[in-house]
């Protein structure tokens, strides 16, 4: 026989389970209501660690600039390094430069290039944001969670859940082994096919990625769109 399992009462109810889908409906509202304006844009991923120094920051800020200037938003994580080199350049060409921030312990703290900031406790929440809103993804060289964002991007993909759009790895040389992984293993022992290599495409210019981007949408989508050639 199963009894009804009684938890002891807490007075900090806002923290139980239950009442906590009241939060997980107000950043989904939030979001929808703050993104809705938008327009086309392009979502960029990379890691919170590389320093301005470095050629992957001002290859982020270049690429930005150049997607602004084309009629792009861009969206970052709103954090530092290449989320924030992602801000820079959009703001630089005085494009839409949004950032959606998260909560963490370390590393995530706002930059000061974005004119639109979102704040989310739950990554579920701000990802839903990042794939909604995006036209393309460029995965700059990042961590764990710059893979999390490649792959969820992948699976929907894959899976039929989104339209193809462009997903681009900044980098080919960083991302080397990661591809040829997925093709000597994964793809050898059947737990992918072929076509879904020709999920993302490899870029090592700002320039390359706003033509592969440019070029997927060209002509059915343009007007809809608003590109600039």
């Amino acid at each position: 026989m199963i009894k009804n399992f009684k938890r002891p009462f807490s007075p900090d109810f806002a923290d139980e389970d239950p009442w906590r889908v009241f939060r997980i409906m107000a950043e989904f509202v939030d979001g929808f209501h703050q993104m809705s304006s938008v327009g086309p844009a392009v979502s960029i991923f990379g890691s919170a660690r590389i320093k301005p120094s470095h050629k992957m920051y001002k290859a982020a800020e270049k690429t930005a600039e150049l997607l602004a200037r084309a009629g792009f938003a861009v969206i970052t994580g709103g954090g530092p390094s290449i989320m924030e080199a992602g801000n820079k350049g959009a703001s630089k060409a005085k494009g839409h430069s949004i950032g959606l921030n998260i909560d963490l312990p370390f590393e995530q703290k706002p930059n000061p290039y974005m004119n639109h900031l979102i704040n989310f406790h739950y990554f579920f929440c701000r990802k839903v944001m990042f794939v909604k809103y995006a036209k393309a993804f460029v995965i700059f060289p990042g961590g764990f969670g710059t893979l999390d964002e490649f792959s969820e991007a992948a699976t929907l993909i894959q899976t039929r859940r989104l339209e193809q759009f462009p997903v681009i790895l900044y980098n080919s040389k960083y991302w080397k082994g990661l591809v040829d992984w997925f093709e000597n293993s994964m793809l050898k022992e059947d737990c992918i096919e072929a076509k879904d290599l020709k999920i993302f495409q490899h870029a090592d210019s700002p320039e390359q990625v706003v033509k592969i981007i440019k070029d997927f949408y060209k002509g059915k989508n343009k007007r809809k769109l608003k590109i600039r050639q």
